[in-house]
């Protein structure tokens, strides 16, 4: 690939000006938030230093961890976005561009060293703005980063200290075990005949040349291993591909995208496989290849809706990246592009589905999804996530966001008030909120936005739901409608709790019981305090809920419940700090936090 980068429709040497009318793309294709035309939402050119767009020329970056790291780039380098060339892969439909897929390897070879963000990991909590921060003079100490959780570590520590997995240990090493049962597996579609599993899995490996390009310090957590991890897992546990079928991958159609998002956020998105590299927000990134792997993400999971709710497959798992609940009808951000489940809901409706139930357990709130389907009564919503009155990213999800027009009443915020929420609380909301409202909803099919960013252990969610907590949830909704359920992969950054957890989700999908019952489950106080508050909320609009919030009243006032939780003091907790107007937008998703000081090995005495 080239690195003398130039912008569509500019003359060689041109350097492009923030002007929209000027940036040498259509506005669709500028992302993030340009000083000059104000284009939010938009594909933009990489900024480092203040400046939009980087030179795209060889870094100085070195990959190994242990090692001392420096970034050379020059303060003001000249900017040089530009065109990629093509070549034809044999998977793609005529006249369409796409990189060669055997850049899958080199891939695989970047992510071991570790794909970064440099600009992003030495920040001020006082000013996010870092336009006067030059790489080239920060050197930063001998440190190296787990491949489990991406925290980082100092060289002198051999366990992270955050997931404790030993320094270089390989957590997605399996995978090559998966890879070699894809040719076995059964496939199911429209057009096959009739399989004999219940249970379809939607994968491709392309959906793993989505990565981050641009070399910076430390990896992102949206990276390629977190599928490898998991179809690692599947593998060893025997469930892929004896007892799974697997679904023929393909591209979303533009028709089928403009029924969720606007045709200029598809074009943005499209627009990025002409470019070397891409961020749409400073955390959400693109490269040539993630506009295919966003579209073969959205079309696995439309396709296992039809195929649940046609019943060709009781229910499916896709196992699909870039995730999407944060995407909305206009925008990609918190790493999402296309927004997956709201596609699959449609494709669901299409397929003969009259009314979709989507539950989200992501840590985050989906605030895209809520936003496509906020004045629709036929799709209804409901999100567990970490809020903290709106200083917890992306901001929305407050209890009192119910809908719009027709569809109030169809939007369920569970919104939890700290960090540090285990599996009792979300056991407790599901059999309170959650199942009650799903009943009388009576659902054709459920889909679930399983992002396992919640499990103990994740860098960015610090709670701590553990894999037989997901089992159980995903148990209870399997009687919603009719056991037709679709999982969808959203966050989730800790690669042992997302594999194992995961793994647990698929063995529900293929009858096994989870791994305990339900009656024990008491919540804590703050865990009790939000569960009122919802039922207060939305008793109103579904009167099933009127005798289960009296009894709870009943039964919070007649004993106190321990806290179980509080605000959680893991390292990666800076992280999940935010600051500003409750309700709003927060900075990025991630930004990798310095070592605390309290962590930092101690000299003997």
């Amino acid at each position: 690939m080239t690195s003398n980068m130039r912008p569509l429709n500019s003359k060689k040497g041109e350097v492009p000006s923030h002007g929209r009318e000027n940036c040498g793309v259509s506005d669709q294709a500028f992302h993030g938030n340009c000083q000059s035309c104000d284009g939010v939402g938009k594909p933009s050119y990489p900024r480092a230093n203040g400046v939009s767009l980087k030179e795209s020329g060889t870094c100085s970056f070195s990959c190994d961890h242990a090692n001392a790291l420096l970034v050379d780039v020059p303060k003001g380098s000249p900017a040089r976005p530009g065109h990629i060339d093509s070549a034809d892969c044999g998977q793609h439909a005529k006249n369409e561009s796409c990189m060669p897929c055997n850049d899958l390897q080199q891939e695989s070879d970047r992510e071991q060293a570790g794909d970064t963000l440099d600009d992003l990991f030495f920040f001020n909590d006082e000013e996010d703005d870092d336009i006067d921060w030059e790489p080239s003079a920060r050197l930063a100490e001998n440190r190296w980063f787990c491949l489990n959780c991406t925290m980082p570590n100092l060289d002198e520590v051999k366990h992270c200290l955050n997931c404790h997995e030993l320094k270089g240990s390989e957590v997605a090493a399996g995978y090559d075990v998966f890879k070699t049962h894809i040719a076995r597996a059964a496939l199911v579609s429209a057009d096959t005949a009739p399989v004999l599993v219940s249970t379809a899995i939607g994968f491709d490996e392309r959906m793993l040349l989505h990565s981050e390009m641009e070399m910076k310090p430390n990896p992102h957590p949206e990276r390629p291993n977190r599928l490898r991890a998991i179809a690692a897992s599947l593998a060893a546990a025997g469930i892929f591909p004896s007892k799974c079928a697997l679904v023929p991958p393909r591209e979303i159609t533009k028709e089928e995208l403009v029924m969720v998002h606007t045709s200029d956020h598809v074009e943005s998105v499209e627009q990025t496989k002409n470019m070397l590299y891409s961020y749409f927000t400073s955390d959400t990134y693109a490269n040539g290849h993630s506009a295919c792997a966003a579209k073969l993400a959205a079309g696995l999971c439309a396709d296992l809706a039809s195929l649940i709710v046609s019943g060709r497959v009781r229910n499916g798992f896709a196992l699909v990246r870039p995730p999407g609940h944060h995407a909305g009808v206009k925008q990609a951000m918190g790493f999402c592009l296309h927004n997956n489940a709201a596609v699959a809901a449609l494709a669901a409706q299409k397929a003969g589905a009259k009314k979709v139930l989507i539950v989200d357990w992501d840590v985050h709130h989906g605030n895209g999804t809520q936003e496509i389907f906020e004045g629709n009564k036929s799709v209804l919503y409901i999100s567990l996530h970490r809020h903290e009155d709106g200083s917890f990213y992306p901001g929305t999800g407050a209890a009192d966001e119910v809908g719009d027009l027709d569809g109030k009443g169809f939007s369920v915020n569970i919104p939890w008030s700290c960090g540090g929420v285990g599996d009792n609380d979300y056991i407790f909301a599901f059999q309170h909120v959650v199942l009650p409202i799903a009943t009388e909803f009576a659902p054709d099919i459920t889909i679930i936005s399983a992002g396992f960013d919640a499990a103990r252990g994740d860098p960015l969610g610090c709670c701590d739901v553990t894999p037989a907590g997901y089992s159980q949830m995903t148990s209870m909704l399997t009687a919603c409608s009719e056991g037709k359920l679709l999982v969808i992969l959203e966050g989730g950054y800790n690669l042992r709790s997302i594999s194992s957890s995961a793994t647990e989700v698929v063995k529900v999908l293929l009858g096994d019981g989870p791994s305990y019952g339900t009656d024990a489950a008491a919540p804590s106080k703050e865990g009790m305090q939000t569960v009122l508050q919802v039922l207060d909320i939305q008793q109103k609009y579904w009167p099933v809920l009127v005798p289960i919030f009296a009894s709870l009243q009943v039964q919070a006032q007649q004993g106190p419940t321990s806290s179980n939780y509080g605000n959680s003091s893991s390292p990666s907790s800076v992280s999940a700090a935010r600051t500003g107007q409750p309700g709003r937008p927060r900075a990025p998703l991630w930004r990798p936090p310095p070592i605390p000081a309290s962590r930092l090995p101690q000299p003997a005495s």
